[in-house]
C-alpha cells in the first residue's frame, strides 16, 4: 500500500483499525460465511461502536485521537473490513449510510433516540430507497407518505426491497413520495422508522449467491404510522438528502471495492510466487505479469480516486459538487473488486474453485455485488457524464 494521499495520521489510524479488525473480525470470519451467524456481525458492530469508529463522520460525538475525523477515516475502515469479509462491511456501511441523515437531519429528540445507539455499536439502521420498479431510477417511486393531521403522524404505504439489515435494524429510512409531481425531486420525503413501528412488515430475506452472513430482504409499509418529528429535513426535501447519503455512501463503496481488490490480489501474488509450473514458478511466466500488472495499476487507480473523493468531501465539497468524483470512486472500485476476483481465481486454477484452499472463490461471489449496490456502473457513468456534458441534457 502506499497510501499517496494519506498523512501520517491516517496511515496510523489504518494500522489502529487493521489490528482491531484482526483481533475482532478475522476470527469470526467463518462464522458469518459458513453459519451466517448474525450474532458473530453484532459483537463485530459492537466492537466497532466502542473503539468510537462508528463515529468518525461526525466530529462533534467523536472522542477518539484523530483531531480532524471525517469520510476519509469511515472510508479506511470500510476497506479494511472488506479486505477480511465484505459480507460484514456491508453491514456498519449500511448502518453509516442510516447514521448520516438522522445526524444532518433529525428533530434532536429523534438523532438522540436513533443515532447514538448506531454509534455506540448497540443498533443498526437500514436504507429503504429501492422498489420493485425504482433502483437507479428513483422517478419510478411509488411508496406514498401523508400527513394525518388528526393524529400528528405520518402515515407510510409502500413496498422496498433488497434491503440491507432488513427485519434486524432497529430504525430504517424510509423514502416515498408526499406530493405526485412526475418529479421524484420535486417531491420525495425522507422518514424516520422505527422497527417498532405499527404497520412495518418484513415479508423475507434473501439468498445471494455472496455475501453471505449480510442479511437483505423486502421491508413492507402499510399504513404505518410514526409520529410526526420523525420526519427528516423537510417535506418534499427527501431527495436532496437521499443526494448527499448517495455521494457518501459511494466513497464509501469505494473502500470497499478497494478492500476486496486488495485482498485478491495478495492471494494471487502470494499464489504466483510460490506455484510452480512447467519448472518454473507461475510468476516467472508472461501471462501471468500481465494480469499481475493489470491488477496492480487498477488498484493504485481506485486508491487515488477513492481517497480524492474522500479528501474533497472532508474539506467540505458535498452535493452536485461532489457527484463525479464519488461516482467515479465507486465505478472505478467496484470494477476493479470484480476484475481482480476474477483474475485471482483464473492465476489459481482450481484452487480458486474451492472453499478447501483459501478464500478466492468466496471474494470471487462476493465482488459480484459491487458493481450493482449503490448505484449501478451504468448509473456512474451516466452521473459522470451529466459533468462532462454541461451544456446539453443526457438521459430520458
Amino acid at each position: 500500500m502506499k497510501d499517496f494521499l494519506l498523512d501520517a495520521a491516517d496511515r496510523a489510524f489504518r494500522a489502529e483499525v487493521r489490528d482491531v479488525l484482526q483481533r475482532e473480525l478475522a476470527p469470526r470470519m467463518a462464522d458469518i460465511e459458513e453459519r451466517q451467524d448474525w450474532s458473530a456481525v453484532r459483537h463485530v458492530v459492537r466492537a466497532l461502536g466502542e473503539a468510537g469508529y462508528l463515529r468518525l463522520m461526525f466530529p462533534d460525538l467523536y472522542q477518539g485521537p484523530l483531531v480532524q475525523p471525517g469520510l476519509t477515516h469511515a472510508t479506511i475502515l470500510s476497506e479494511e473490513a472488506s479486505y477480511l469479509n465484505y459480507a460484514f462491511e456491508t453491514t456498519i456501511a449500511t448502518a453509516l449510510s442510516c447514521a448520516y441523515p438522522l445526524y444532518h437531519f433529525a428533530s434532536e429528540p429523534v438523532r438522540d433516540r436513533y443515532l447514538l445507539p448506531i454509534l455506540d455499536g448497540t443498533a443498526v439502521g437500514a436504507i429503504c430507497v429501492t422498489e420493485p420498479n425504482t433502483g437507479s431510477d428513483s422517478a419510478g417511486m411509488e411508496t406514498r407518505i401523508e400527513f394525518d393531521a388528526r393524529t400528528n403522524e405520518w402515515v407510510i404505504n409502500g413496498f422496498k426491497r433488497y434491503i440491507s439489515n432488513a427485519s434486524v435494524a432497529d430504525v430504517y429510512i424510509a423514502y416515498g413520495l408526499t406530493r405526485d409531481t412526475g418529479k421524484p425531486q420535486d417531491g420525495m420525503t425522507a422518514i424516520a422508522v422505527p422497527a417498532t413501528a405499527p404497520g412495518i412488515r418484513f415479508p423475507r430475506n434473501y439468498t445471494f449467491m455472496g455475501r453471505r452472513g449480510c442479511i437483505v430482504g423486502e421491508v413492507e409499509f402499510d399504513d404505518c404510522r410514526v409520529p410526526a418529528d420523525h420526519l427528516l429535513g423537510e417535506r418534499d426535501g427527501g431527495f436532496r438528502i437521499m443526494l448527499r447519503m448517495f455521494n457518501f455512501e459511494r466513497a464509501i463503496l469505494g473502500g470497499s471495492g478497494l478492500g476486496v481488490a486488495r485482498s485478491a490480489f495478495d492471494i494471487a501474488t502470494a499464489h504466483a510466487q510460490h506455484r510452480r509450473a512447467f519448472g518454473q514458478y507461475l510468476g516467472c511466466k508472461e501471462l501471468i505479469w500481465d494480469k499481475v500488472a493489470r491488477m496492480s495499476w487498477r488498484i493504485d487507480s481506485t486508491e487515488l480516486l477513492t481517497y480524492r473523493a474522500t479528501k474533497m468531501y472532508d474539506s467540505g465539497i458535498d452535493g452536485k459538487a461532489l457527484m463525479k468524483e464519488a461516482a467515479m470512486a465507486k465505478l472505478v472500485a467496484t470494477e476493479t473488486a470484480n476484475f481482480c476476483a476474477n483474475e485471482t481465481v483464473q492465476i489459481l486454477g482450481g484452487d480458486g474453485l474451492t472453499k478447501e484452499y483459501g478464500r478466492a472463490e468466496q471474494i470471487y461471489r462476493d465482488a459480484r455485488a459491487l458493481t450493482i449496490v449503490g448505484g449501478t456502473s451504468e448509473m456512474a457513468k451516466y452521473l459522470i457524464a451529466c459533468r462532462d456534458l454541461p451544456d446539453i441534457r443526457i438521459g430520458l
